[in-house]
């Protein structure tokens, strides 16, 4: 009778073209990650985030035949409290990021005909909290003390950010061929990674590509910047660290420098961007 009842649904599933190779699903996860994320293409920052997203599953040794949903489940639970390697759990948004990677993979593998369904669908993740989407905004004050403070060589970058709202990597991606006659920055290309080891230069975001009109105080800025600080290689890039173009990493690194002096610890360096949106906004 089970038998006959077995017989009856393996013959249904392959008419309907819905069957699953129960051997297929012996594959591990990690193992199917690396071949599927290798097919992808992907920028190199972003391999880089989504091979740290699938290195920190708790099942990536797992065959993808036993995945369930439990272990998927155990997973984000496992990154909302402090680590050896983490004095805090991480963000909500950090972990929506990660799962996002992961439930991409393991859809794949339904598509793959691996296994039947995804187990990472419907588990529920942390919502966000307070402080992960409430935005600083310094005040035009606070920018100011910030550029005061700053060495010579990083002032116009925290002016990009917070005068024309560019994103760490598009103000690093800068080049002394501002056009000075129409008073526009075009953001055409980024720095890209996080570290030195995994840095290059590519495309902004998607839809990113745009021309900006920046006030003449940055245009200023710009020029002053050329004239005392140089530019850096055939490129005539803006900004360097040591022989190297600027990393997130090394942005970040100076900035922390500058707040902790001007008692400004509660902001990071994607704030100052915020300023820029703030007041159009406010005006209308």
């Amino acid at each position: 009778m089970h038998a006959q009842r077995w017989l009856d649904e393996v013959t249904t599933s392959l008419i309907t073209g819905v069957y699953i190779d129960p051997a297929a699903g012996k594959v591990t996860f990690g193992d199917y990650w690396h071949r599927w994320s290798a097919r992808q293409t992907w920028t190199n920052s972003t391999m880089v985030t989504a091979e740290l997203s699938a290195r920190s599953t708790t099942f990536w040794n797992l065959q993808l035949g036993r995945l369930k949903r439990a272990h998927v489940e155990e997973w984000v639970k496992a990154m909302t409290p402090p680590a050896v390697s983490r004095d805090q759990g991480l963000a909500s948004s950090a972990i929506r990021t990660r799962f996002n990677y992961v439930h991409m993979g393991l859809a794949a593998a339904v598509r793959d005909r691996l296994i039947a369904a995804n187990p990472a669908t419907g588990v529920s993740l942390p919502r966000s909290r307070r402080r992960d989407v409430t935005m600083n905004i310094p005040t035009t004050s606070q920018v100011r003390l910030a550029m005061d403070s700053a060495p010579e060589h990083f002032r116009l970058f925290v002016a990009l950010c917070a005068f024309a709202g560019l994103r760490l990597g598009e103000a690093a991606a800068q080049v002394g061929d501002v056009d000075f006659a129409k008073q526009r920055l075009c953001i055409r290309r980024q720095v890209q990674g996080q570290t030195r080891a995994h840095l290059e230069v590519g495309l902004p975001k998607v839809g990113s590509e745009r021309d900006i009109a920046i006030p003449e105080m940055l245009a200023d800025l710009v020029t002053r910047h050329i004239n005392e600080v140089g530019t850096f290689d055939d490129e005539r890039w803006l900004f360097k660290s040591g022989s190297h173009l600027l990393t997130r990493n090394g942005a970040g690194h100076q900035w922390r420098q500058i707040r902790e002096g001007i008692g400004m610890e509660e902001f990071s360096l994607r704030d100052p961007r915020h300023s820029y949106a703030s007041a159009p906004i406010a005006t209308g």
